[in-house]
């Protein structure tokens, strides 16, 4: 129970970030989880196509964006502005904890999107997928909105961001940009959020992951993990192309790999346009 708590507990609890153990065994987790979720959706006739794409991704926006209210809370930037503020405050739903943290948060959303596509396809409404999806992200991100006190901080970040995504975009399609989006955002506001961020707000962050922590620790500095993340994302679509696999296998490894980019990328940029 020691080790338990030392390498997953503790770091949840007192916010220090990942360590290479619980890394290696969140990964191994998720591989596997992505690999049974791929023969269910297989074995059921699940249509994993670009419809499905872009409706799981608008779930990722609602994860990113309820674990910014869950940072905006426990940062006491969050304060009662409105009486729907005050009601959330009250509810005590955003309350930091294992399930609104991260890797908790993956999960209840993971559960949430489930769920919300078995009823769906259950109903033969799976068009429904992304409205539900978006209005889960619009009432996190109306929420957030009146902490924003840095959103100028944003257009850089996504410059940085859109610019390699419309390069993949013209050759590649939206799918595949979506990819290179979600890696290049991560690493840009990773980048603003660190090495720039502190000169305006004199608050300071540091990087919770492990291998992208040592990027940036031996360059001394993150521009470097933003060029990094931009060429591996770009090669994995390069690559995914170029091998012609089946048509629901890409769009699912697309998919995948967007999610990796974007759940983080989204949550840092809106936590520095929040100040938490």
């Amino acid at each position: 129970m020691g080790l338990f708590e030392d390498y997953f507990v503790a770091p949840i609890m007192e916010k220090t970030g990942y360590n290479i153990v619980n890394t290696l065994v969140y990964v191994a987790i998720a591989v596997v989880a992505v690999y049974l979720i791929f023969q269910i959706f297989r074995k059921y006739k699940v249509s994993i196509d670009k419809q499905f794409f872009w409706g799981t991704l608008t779930f990722v926006l609602f994860g990113s964006t309820a674990r910014v209210v869950t940072d905006a809370v426990d940062g006491g930037v969050f304060t009662p502005v409105t009486p729907l503020h005050q009601l959330v405050l009250d509810s005590g739903i955003y309350k930091y904890g294992f399930l609104t943290a991260t890797p908790g948060i993956y999960v209840v959303v993971a559960a949430i999107f489930l769920s919300t596509f078995a009823i769906l396809h259950y109903i033969k409404r799976k068009e429904l997928l992304p409205y539900v999806g978006l209005a889960l992200f619009a009432f996190n991100f109306i929420l957030l909105i009146p902490f924003m006190q840095y959103a100028w901080l944003a257009i850089p970040v996504l410059i940085m961001a859109g610019i390699p995504a419309y390069l993949i975009y013209r050759k590649y399609g939206a799918e595949g940009a979506a990819v290179v989006c979600g890696h290049a955002l991560d690493g840009a506001a990773t980048f603003i959020i660190i090495d720039v961020f502190p000169m305006f707000s004199g608050k300071s962050y540091f990087e919770q992951h492990v291998l992208s922590r040592a990027v940036g620790d031996l360059f001394n500095t993150y521009l470097t993990f933003y060029f990094l993340k931009v060429a591996i994302a770009t090669a994995a679509v390069y690559l995914a192309e170029k091998e012609k696999i089946k048509d629901d296998e890409k769009i699912f490894l697309f998919l995948v790999i967007a999610i990796v980019g974007l759940a983080p990328g989204i949550r840092d940029l809106l936590r520095m346009v929040c100040g938490t």
